[in-house]
């Protein structure tokens, strides 16, 4: 069940709604998608932001169905499209290129760097060196002359901030590319960041993209009220938690064949005991409060990570046109507050259920001589 504009879904229905006067209405498929201010970019997105790592060999190795699924969230009026570098290794930046010809003023296109993308030592991280040579590969692979949003996948602590920021900079100054923005920034980096832009006159970061799900709560702490304060656009990944709620995942029986448990099992947490029956727990209980309020697990979990005040847009990261129709329409549910004060009963604000689903791990808790002083 989805409640018409203006209106609130709760247990007992749809009630009045308090209006947002900052969002611009348009209609799709008999739909209303409200836009949001993506920060201070001056740019406008849908609430939903079609994420892209599963397009091509790390996914769906059928190019023109990853094609085909991009027609589809454009004309179901999603206009942001979140990719990087790294997927596939190159081959889903080509997907989303060859998806946008004659479409690329429609969408907002956002791209990352920073990750390994060879044996090189310096094919990777967020230097001076490797941002100028990384943003000619992007722009070559996705067919386009300017990239919206080019964001640093992941901070990297060998490198000044300043040094990055200024080469961001003059990125924005050259026209290839519009806004900055970070990936799974600490809120104090996040507040580094904004510093040295202010003091030394650089192009600042505009929007933070970190995990976030009703699973994973950890960026309520600090991350996201950071970004409130500094008026940075928020897009959230992993707002399914990986699938864990979408109710694929069960206490009988081994993980679905397709499944990312199964394709990915060393990185994935389902044969991890404690984790799983935890996640499962909260898992049922969505399904439970999804079908009280009329939605699917997938809406009412998706309508959890667009309830937050701070957040801006949820990248969805489907695999198949199945699983991106069934997240569709997602940005028309609203929650009541009994509904949020449930799902806060289930997990603790600001609190993921595992250590795992954090995005990034500081290099002083892995290397030990981050942590001993020299003797």
């Amino acid at each position: 069940m989805t409640c018409a504009r203006g209106t609130n879904l709760g247990r007992s229905g749809c009630s009045p709604a308090t209006s947002v006067p900052w969002q611009a209405p348009w209609h799709a498929a008999g739909m209303v998608i409200e836009y949001r201010p993506l920060g201070r970019t001056g740019m406008r997105v849908s609430p939903l932001c079609l994420g892209t790592m599963m397009f091509g060999a790390w996914g769906n190795t059928d190019q023109d169905e990853c094609v085909r699924m991009i027609h589809t969230a454009l004309d179901a009026g999603v206009n942001m499209i979140d990719t990087a570098d790294v997927y596939a290794f190159g081959e889903t930046e080509e997907i989303v290129g060859r998806a946008l010809r004659g479409r690329r003023d429609q969408v907002v296109l956002a791209t990352k760097f920073g990750n390994p993308m060879g044996a090189d030592p310096n094919q990777q991280g967020n230097s001076r060196r490797w941002i100028t040579r990384a943003v000619e590969d992007s722009l070559r692979r996705l067919g386009t002359d300017w990239i919206d949003l080019y964001q640093v996948h992941r901070p990297d602590p060998s490198v000044e901030i300043d040094e990055t920021l200024s080469a961001l900079s003059d990125l924005v100054r050259q026209g290839k590319v519009r806004a900055i923005g970070s990936s799974v920034f600490p809120a104090e980096q996040l507040v580094e960041a904004q510093w040295a832009s202010a003091l030394r006159g650089l192009e600042r970061f505009g929007t933070e993209q970190p995990p976030y799900s009703l699973l994973a709560r950890q960026a309520e702490a600090s991350v996201l009220p950071t970004c409130e304060k500094y008026g940075l656009g928020v897009l959230v990944f992993s707002p399914l938690n990986g699938g864990w709620l979408t109710g694929k995942y069960t206490r009988s029986g081994a993980a679905p064949a397709d499944s990312r448990a199964e394709r990915n099992a060393e990185h994935f947490d389902f044969r991890a005991q404690e984790v799983r029956s935890r996640k499962l727990d909260v898992a049922e209980a969505v399904r439970d409060l999804a079908s009280e309020a009329g939605l699917s697990m997938i809406h009412l979990a998706l309508g959890f990570v667009l309830a937050h005040r701070a957040v801006t847009s949820a990248i969805i990261g489907p695999r198949t046109l199945a699983q991106l129709e069934s997240q569709l329409g997602a940005s028309e549910v609203r929650l009541d507050p009994d509904v949020l004060d449930s799902l806060d009963k289930l997990v603790a604000p600001g609190t993921n259920l595992s250590a795992d689903d954090a995005g990034h791990v500081p290099p002083a808790l892995t290397d030990p001589s981050l942590r001993r002083a020299v003797r």
